[in-house]
This record gives structure tokens, sequence and C-alpha cells, in this order.
């Protein structure tokens, strides 16, 4: 999000400290954290470390930082539609991906369907596709009770908002048949278009 605001390409910034040839990891932002891992676990560490009089302040830290994702994927959408005239009021928003991550079946702690209620609670139609779901129904945290779009009519969408980056997805064909486009993920990465806003 500093990188955004510094008006510096983060995916960049990545790549070039990937030239190094040790010492190095790649950790890449995205629209927040889900599967039955990382949102969950490191909480019970940290309540536990409460009885023992000890804070784990980085672990809460990057909770609250994780948690917050989803609101900045909200507010980019915001904002890009806002730059084409459309208020998210009233715009029709396909969600690409609702899994917690590529190319798998698991809905848990998935950021996409925080995103998806946050979207219909600022007024947005929204519509989903993931090849890994035909439906969403109801959860722990959610009930969406939706069915899964087909990816023939992009152009009657105001936005296509990518959350996941499955690999089945033929991005270039989706900025080129999109109004708008924005990815949360850099999947369109290579891709040149004034159709795509990264967030």
């Amino acid at each position: 999000m500093l990188c955004l605001r510094m008006n510096l390409d983060i995916w960049e910034i990545i790549d070039a400290a990937a030239t190094k040839p040790f010492g190095f990891h790649p950790f890449y932002p995205g629209p927040g954290l889900g599967g039955h891992c990382i949102p969950v676990d490191p909480f019970y560490l940290s309540w536990k470390a409460k009885e023992f009089d000890f804070r784990t302040k980085f672990i809460e830290l990057a909770g609250e930082v994780n948690v917050a994702m989803p609101y900045h994927v909200i507010a980019a959408t915001i904002s890009a539609l806002n730059k084409h005239q459309k208020a998210i009021n009233g715009s029709k928003v396909l969600v690409l991906g609702v899994a917690y991550k590529k190319d798998i079946d698991d809905l848990r702690e998935s950021p996409a369907l925080t995103i998806i209620e946050l979207l219909q609670k600022e007024g947005a139609t929204v519509s989903y596709n993931d090849p890994y779901f035909p439906f969403v129904g109801r959860g722990r945290k959610y009930d969406l009770q939706m069915k899964c779009a087909p990816l023939d009519n992009l152009g009657k969408y105001d936005c296509v908002l990518i959350v996941t980056d499955h690999t089945d997805y033929d991005y270039k064909k989706i900025v080129n048949d999109s109004k708008l486009v924005v990815d949360s993920r850099n999947a369109t990465r290579g891709i040149k278009s004034d159709k795509i806003v990264r967030c």
C-alpha cells in the first residue's frame, strides 16, 4: 500500500530483489489471506502468550494488515470505477476467483468472500466466476447463495475484479473483453492496457 501511495510498482521491485542470487525469498501482496493455517493458527499462539504476560505484537499487527486487505481492494475498485464515471452503487462487478489461492478448491477464510460481501454492502450487483466452484452457498462466516457466472459476456460488467489468479483463465481475453479490470494478484502482468488497474 505504501508503494501504491509512492507511485512505485511493487511487482517490479520484487522482480528486482529476486535477481539477488542468494538469501532472498519473494513474498507477494494480494487481497488478503485464506486457508486453515495462516489466518487462524498464529492467533492461538498469541492467545496462549497472553497467559504468560507476553504480547506477540508482530502476529497481531500482521493479522490487522491481512484483515484490512479486502477493504483496500474495495477502495481500489471504487476509485477505478470513479475514474470511469461509475459509482460502485449500481455497478455490475464480476469477481474472478473465490478460492483462497490459485488452482485449488478451498474456500476456507477466502478474502474473496469478504470482498463479495463488501461489494454488495456498497450496492454493487456482484457475480463471480471460479472453475472450482459451480456454487457458493453458506459457510461459517458467509451466506452468499450464488452460482458461477459464465465468462462469455464480460462487456456487460462495469468491472472485472481479479481476486484469485487461477491459471485456467485467459487473462489477455479477459482484459480484451472487459471495460475495466482491477487486478489484486498481478495476474495481468505483461499485458499493456489502460483498462487495467493493479492494486
